[in-house]
């Protein structure tokens, strides 16, 4: 029989989640998702957000609440009489009454191995900080942040040169996947949830602009896992001067390479970096106010020689 399902969740990574739920015939009562956002180049048109497209788009009611710890918000949210709710970066905390209202509770797609990198932006933060293997893991949601039991999980390799949005396309269709498997083991009274470790807690902090700036004193290592962590958004930079003027240009592959050199300065005409110990090849990039180009498409309208360098 299916299941009753509220669904709450807002960005592209959600989607193919309630996309899949939809198709598999469970019966979604409502879909919780951010609020629609000021965008364009004014930032004056209203965007809603992809989730609630989707959701449009297969009839399903949407609901975009700022907050759900008012009263009246979690008596609507009860009245759906749901037997689970399922988060997929849904971007709001969930009281105590929202996680207890549905007869199954609340269970949460979470694109990490957890408990390493709890928290807002795990995908950015596992290629920062240079793991190998990351995953998908589907937890019973509880007051704390990520902490819940986790009840099915699926790994996934993090490929050396693999950017973060690489990768968040990969973790979207597991998801989905991964969501399913668990439902249907809901159904089927089969689903075990097992504590999280105590030891190897880390917390995936919301990615800050500061960060965005390439520190070229950094170890090549550490320069490559930045720029494929922040690509494409937020985007690593540099500062480089081009045609007299020093503009913006923002890192979006790059690949280890031999050599050494002053921080940031180039050591040839390829796009070759020196970093503060070994250096890095730049394989895409984006020029201030244009598109992504490959490395070779960008040299072929901007010369760049041996002795120059990023600032």
């Amino acid at each position: 029989m299916p299941l009753r399902v509220i669904f709450m969740g807002t960005p592209d990574f959600s989607v193919p989640t309630l996309r899949a739920i939809a198709q598999a015939g469970h019966d979604i009562a409502a879909v919780y998702t951010q609020p629609p956002r000021a965008a364009g180049r004014r930032g004056l048109e209203l965007t809603p957000s992809p989730v609630q497209r989707e959701a449009e788009r297969l009839g399903v009611e949407v609901r975009t609440p700022t907050s759900l710890k008012g009263e009246a918000e979690q008596q609507a949210f009860r009245a759906l009489q749901a037997d689970i709710a399922v988060v997929v970066a849904y971007g709001l905390l969930l009281p105590k009454a929202i996680l207890d209202a549905p007869r199954l509770g609340c269970i949460n797609g979470h694109a990490s191995l957890l408990p390493r990198w709890r928290g807002a932006a795990p995908i950015q933060r596992a290629i920062m900080a240079g793991d190998s293997e990351t995953g998908m893991m589907v937890m019973r949601m509880e007051e704390g942040l990520d902490t819940g039991p986790v009840g099915v999980v699926e790994k996934c390799a993090i490929d050396p040169d693999m950017t973060a949005g690489d990768l968040h396309d990969r973790l979207m269709g597991l998801g989905a996947a991964l969501m399913l498997e668990a439902l249907a083991r809901l159904q089927a009274n089969s689903l075990k949830f097992t504590k999280q470790r105590v030891d190897g807690v880390t917390y995936a902090r919301k990615i800050d602009k500061s960060e965005t700036r390439v520190d070229w004193t950094r170890p090549a290592t550490e320069v490559h896992n930045t720029i494929r962590g922040l690509s494409p958004f937020p985007g690593a930079w540099s500062e480089l001067i081009l045609g007299g003027r020093p503009e913006r240009l923002k890192l979006l592959r790059s690949t280890l390479s031999d050599g050494a050199g002053e921080p940031g300065g180039f050591l040839d005409d390829r796009l070759t970096v020196a970093c503060g110990s070994g250096a890095i090849r730049l394989i895409e990039v984006q020029r201030a106010g244009g598109r992504p180009a490959l490395a070779s498409e960008f040299l072929r309208g901007t010369r760049i020689e041996k002795g120059m360098a990023f600032s």
